[in-house]
């Protein structure tokens, strides 16, 4: 039955192209397995050819996704309504953390946040010497296998973890699936993750997550480590996590107090 709210606004002003889009929206919210496109145009009420430009639209924008011709949300109203605190906010109190994490290492450390199936990474410190190993900021990486990317997918709410992984994985292998799994439960269980590159010899990442007041994780902070093969010292991978744990802990607890 088509929704009666969406003729007209409690205000009396129609806006029926929005109308439509927030009905499509709302309908998928209660749907586990997606619908196909005949699904929801008789659920709504709605013709087939009305229905099609307004989930092309949706898919366009990324709220919702097309897989074997069922349609189903993605995790962009999620973001949007449960990241906190904005971007701006979330830098601000975590770059003198960073900073000072980065001194104390002599590592360089870097800040990520999910976005629609990629990782992208919003802060970049480095170290006062000036040498280790940078990701740019603004780069868009993929999720898996990375330290940063199983922080980010593992520590949600499972709902969200599981459309995460769906996001994340849609043109991976089996075995690469696996894998990701396997590295999933293992943050579950130790809260963080810490794992060798497969690209570049002598890196050890660590990561830890940026929780907001749900206990979701809204970013990764992560150290790269790059192995010295001179005779410098340089601080442990014991020492680097404790530091980066409470780096990590004073953010989540400054961005809990401002919200």
């Amino acid at each position: 039955m088509k929704n009666e709210v969406s003729e007209k606004s409690s205000s009396g002003y129609s806006a029926p192209a929005l109308d439509k889009g927030l009905d499509i929206l709302e309908l998928l919210s209660k749907s586990e397995s997606g619908l196909s496109q005949q699904e929801i145009a008789g659920s709504l009420g709605r013709n087939l050819n009305e229905i099609y430009r307004m989930l092309t639209c949706l898919v366009a924008r990324n709220y919702i996704s097309n897989q074997s011709n069922k349609y189903a949300l993605t995790s962009k109203l999620f973001q949007l309504s449960h990241f906190h605190p904005p971007t701006y906010r979330l830098l601000s109190e975590s770059l003198p953390v960073m900073e000072k994490l980065s001194a104390d290492t002599l590592f360089p450390c870097d800040l990520r946040v999910y976005n629609t199936g990629v990782q992208t990474v919003i802060a970049a410190i480095q170290p006062p010497n000036g040498v280790g190993f940078m990701t740019r900021v603004g780069a868009e990486l993929k999720v898996g296998p990375s330290a940063s990317g199983y922080v980010l997918v593992a520590l949600q709410d499972p709902a969200i973890r599981t459309m995460r992984m769906e996001e994340s994985l849609a043109d991976e292998s089996p075995e690469r699936i696996k894998n990701f799994k396997k590295e999933i439960e293992k943050v579950l269980k130790q809260g963080y993750a810490s794992i060798k590159s497969n690209q570049y010899a002598g890196l050890q990442a660590i990561s830890y997550p940026i929780f907001d007041q749900h206990a979701n994780a809204i970013a990764a902070l992560t150290v790269p480590m790059l192995a010295r093969i001179d005779d410098e010292a340089q601080m442990g991978i014991d020492a680097v996590r404790e530091k980066l744990a409470e780096a990590s802990l004073l953010i989540s607890n400054r961005i809990s107090l401002n919200l």
